[in-house]
């Protein structure tokens, strides 16, 4: 196409310079004179033939170029194809050498497949051979000892969850033993640090109600002309008054702690007065209600200052815990014992880094609730909680009330110390003490709560009733049965028996083998 073009464009000048020559000499003869017509003519010829001349060497010039371009062009054309053939051939050969690889994978995936299926059949023949000995083994060893598959299978169940009790129940007690070793140690240097530095003098007392009369004399008056003064007495007072045959004595009975004072303070005044008759005995009870209601906010008002509390208190709960002085357990005064427990609280609080405000105010408050349990339904941990938070105190103060007897959980360290400060105020030596009938109950109690388990020998409470020892037959009762023994004898004890402080049970297995030598 270019070399088409080429050739034109040479025809179209020849063409060109052919007709402008032809108008110049035209033009040119015009001018001249005829006489130069015919040398005119002869130029113009020349010209021409000069025109053809140079047309037609333009012409082949641009043949010529026409006929390299077209081989260059062929020439381009034919290396590119035997660049593509070359492509071509390398493409196709690469595909012929995945071909035979993957013929090769495809017979070897063949042979293996053949291979696999043999030895499945190989090791299905096996199992069925194996499942038929397996059988005939099974079948002689049901005949040799008489037992059958399930049978043999729950017998293996058996001692399994045997051997993985025994093996439970020996690390539960290791993990028991250890734990209390460190609790132990940690909890007597605590107790011992913190009792060293209260070293109170507490000792056991108990209410006064017997009152000393000067002369038996004062019996007819006491009791008045048909028993008019006594009825007065005990109507003014709400006690009962207890006339007999003990020499120059007479008794006040109630209940109530603060109407006993009562009683007991107009009675005596009553006595050094000498004048008796009604009017005189509500002159004298009513002074007396007065002074002791006195002492009972003193007394609350100097335990809060014993126990360092801080933040105030409620008058009702002040008042309640005054009335504690008048109230005794197992002989030890409730009120000095609540002291005591503040402040045992306070220092185990202060050694193990706890609340020491809440603790020591938890603990003052402990027992409030003995001041109105005779009054009211309930336990007087439960009580006391009740009358705390009816009076304000904080959540925690009247959780610690309530929880320090287990009647509800314990959640915090300081319900923990509450519990033990009053466990340890209450089982110390001389804290406490009980009738001998009382205490020699106790102890049989206690012996015939493990004499009453299955596998148990002989039983003895010794430590003044605050341990029993379990002797156990060896043969029934094995390591793992004797720590699970030891954990229902103590809750058997924690819900049949009422008892100060705690009790600690120890289970004894030994084994003894005795021979003769002749």
């Amino acid at each position: 196409m270019e070399v088409l073009l080429l050739v034109l464009g040479v025809v179209a000048g020849l063409g060109l310079g052919a007709a402008a020559g032809y108008l110049y000499f035209r033009s040119r003869a015009r001018a001249s004179a005829d006489a130069e017509g015919v040398e005119a003519r002869d130029s113009a010829r020349r010209i021409v033939e000069e025109a053809r001349r140079e047309a037609e060497a333009t012409r082949r010039e641009a043949e010529l170029a026409a006929k390299e371009a077209a081989i260059r062009a062929k020439d381009e054309a034919e290396a590119e194809a035997r660049a593509r053939r070359a492509e071509l051939a390398r493409v196709e050969e690469r595909l012929e050498n995945r071909d035979a690889a993957l013929d090769r994978r495809d017979g070897e995936m063949d042979r293996e497949r053949r291979e696999l299926s043999r030895r499945e059949e190989a090791l299905r023949a096996r199992a069925v051979e194996l499942d038929g000995r397996e059988a005939e083994q099974l079948k002689v060893l049901e005949e040799v000892s008489g037992l059958t598959r399930a049978d043999a299978e729950r017998r293996l169940v058996h001692d399994l969850e045997v051997e993985l009790e025994d093996r439970l129940g020996r690390m539960v007690r290791d993990r028991t033993f250890e734990a209390e070793e460190r609790a132990d140690a940690e909890a007597r240097r605590i107790t011992a640090l913190t009792m060293e530095r209260l070293a109170s003098d507490l000792t056991a007392e108990s209410t006064v109600k017997a009152i000393s009369l000067p002369s038996d004399d004062l019996k007819g008056r006491i009791i008045g002309r048909e028993g008019r003064n006594i009825r007065a007495f005990e109507a003014a007072t709400g006690v009962d008054v207890i006339i007999d045959d003990t020499p120059e004595t007479v008794v006040i009975s109630s209940f109530d702690p603060v109407r006993r004072e009562v009683g007991r303070v107009s009675m005596e005044r009553l006595v050094q007065d000498g004048r008796i008759h009604p009017g005189r005995i509500e002159q004298i009870v009513s002074k007396a209600k007065k002074d002791v209601e006195k002492e009972v906010k003193a007394a609350g008002r100097q335990a809060v200052f014993d126990a360092k509390i801080s933040g105030g208190m409620a008058p009702d709960l002040v008042r309640m815990l005054g009335a504690l002085r008048y109230r005794t357990s197992y002989g030890q005064n409730v009120l000095s014992h609540s002291v005591e427990v503040a402040n045992l609280c306070g220092m185990m609080a202060a050694e193990l880094g706890a609340n020491v405000k809440l603790a020591r105010r938890g603990a003052l408050l402990h027992d409030v609730g003995k001041a109105v349990d005779h009054e009211v339904e309930g336990t007087h941990a439960l009580i006391g909680g009740r009358m705390a938070k009816k009076a304000g105190e904080s959540e925690d103060v009247v959780r610690a009330i309530s929880a320090h007897h287990h009647e509800i959980e314990m959640e915090t360290v300081e319900d923990v110390l509450v519990a033990t400060a009053d466990a340890v105020s209450a089982s110390r030596p001389g804290a406490r003490r009980e009738s001998s009938e009382m205490y020699i109950e106790r102890l049989r109690s206690l012996e015939d709560i493990a004499l009453g388990h299955r596998g148990v020998d002989k039983a003895y409470a010794i430590q003044a009733g605050r341990e029993i020892r379990v002797m156990v037959q060896p043969s029934e009762v094995d390591d793992r049965i004797a720590a699970k023994l030891a954990f229902d004898i103590s809750k058997q004890i924690e819900q049949d028996l009422e008892y100060p402080g705690q009790i600690k049970v120890t289970v004894i297995r030994e084994s003894r083998v005795t021979e003769v030598a002749r």
